[in-house]
């Protein structure tokens, strides 16, 4: 009976305890509000948009892998040359404090340091400097360990970004709209730069607009645009993507001028299994409202020579003709 009295709370204690603790955390999140600085600033490119993100850091050492992963190789290059010289400076002063602890230092001095921490950090010894203290053997075979790590975790990110599977598919700056049978059609044009096969090739089509619901709330709503094909066997030279404005597509009624209004994207997809490596190859393209031409067609890229050749230029891939 005394540890039930002793944990029971009363109605009016809880209530005052919950009114004490609510206005606490209400002005603790308007101080943050207002003096809240811009975190993790950063410009997100989005087809051909650009995007400034604040509120997530990103803290680079937490994400190493993705971020040498992204960079250009110049920057990865330049990042790992940078601490490569880091770790021979830093063990180079370290043999430097103490004299003595390398022998036959050639040249003299910090610069002989600096090359003997060059030559163990790469593991590669030259026969004639060599540790012959306690103090240099434990501090190359420090730096030996380091050396080795550093060799693998470059190896394998060097092969990762060779070996990464990259779609090398080719997609026309503009789509257009155009009567095809007699029904309005949306059209989109892909190739294969490669010129190779890329088996079970799919691709998909969706529209990005801003709608307004029955009760006032904007959205960026996501709708999904049929394809009159969208799987090809065997994706090797080129593809004419085609959705039909019927009555139950999303785009029935709409005009240039809606479109715009409803700020509206498209974003094509494409992927397939490269034939020659069996990598799952992935691109896409991302069309505003301004691209799409209408009333207009793709000029035709097949020609047939006079000895019954058949010829694809692609210098007139992105030429469009008003009809």
């Amino acid at each position: 009976m005394k540890d039930a009295r002793r944990h029971q709370v009363s109605p009016n204690m809880r209530h005052m305890n919950a009114s004490e603790q609510q206005p606490k955390t209400t002005r603790r999140s308007h101080r943050a509000a207002a003096g809240r600085k811009p975190v993790g600033r950063r410009i997100v490119k989005l087809g051909k948009r650009e995007i400034v993100t604040e509120g997530i850091a990103r803290p680079i050492f937490d994400d190493l892998f993705h971020h040498f992963m992204t960079v250009s190789w110049l920057r990865l290059f330049a990042t790992l040359a940078v601490f490569f010289l880091t770790f021979d400076l830093l063990f180079g002063l370290l043999y430097y404090l103490v004299p003595g602890c390398i022998a036959n230092l050639n040249p003299p001095g910090f610069a002989g340091a600096f090359f003997f921490s060059v030559e163990t950090l790469a593991t590669v010894g030259y026969g004639e400097m060599h540790p012959q203290t306690f103090y240099g053997h434990a501090l190359a075979m420090i730096e030996i360990f380091v050396g080795l790590m550093s060799l693998a975790l470059i190896t394998g990110l060097m092969f990762a970004r060779f070996s990464r599977p990259r779609a090398r598919f080719l997609f026309t700056r503009n789509a257009v709209v155009r009567l095809i049978s007699g029904r309005p059609t949306l059209l989109f044009r892909a190739a294969n730069e490669r010129q190779n096969v890329v088996q079970d090739a799919s691709a998909q089509l969706h529209m990005l607009r801003d709608e307004t619901t029955e009760e006032g709330y904007r959205i960026r709503r996501i709708l999904d645009l049929p394809l009159l094909r969208s799987q090809h066997p065997a994706f090797a030279l080129g593809w004419t993507i085609m959705h039909v404005i019927d009555d139950a597509s999303p785009l029935n009624g709409e005009t240039a001028e809606s479109l715009a209004t409803g700020r509206t994207v498209f974003v094509l997809s494409v992927n397939g299994t490269d034939e020659n490596t069996g990598q799952m190859l992935m691109a896409r393209s991302e069309y505003s409202c301004d691209d799409i031409r209408w009333n207009a067609t793709f000029q035709d890229i097949l020609e047939q020579a006079p000895d019954g050749t058949t010829h694809v230029d692609y210098g007139k891939f992105h030429d469009i003709d008003p009809l």
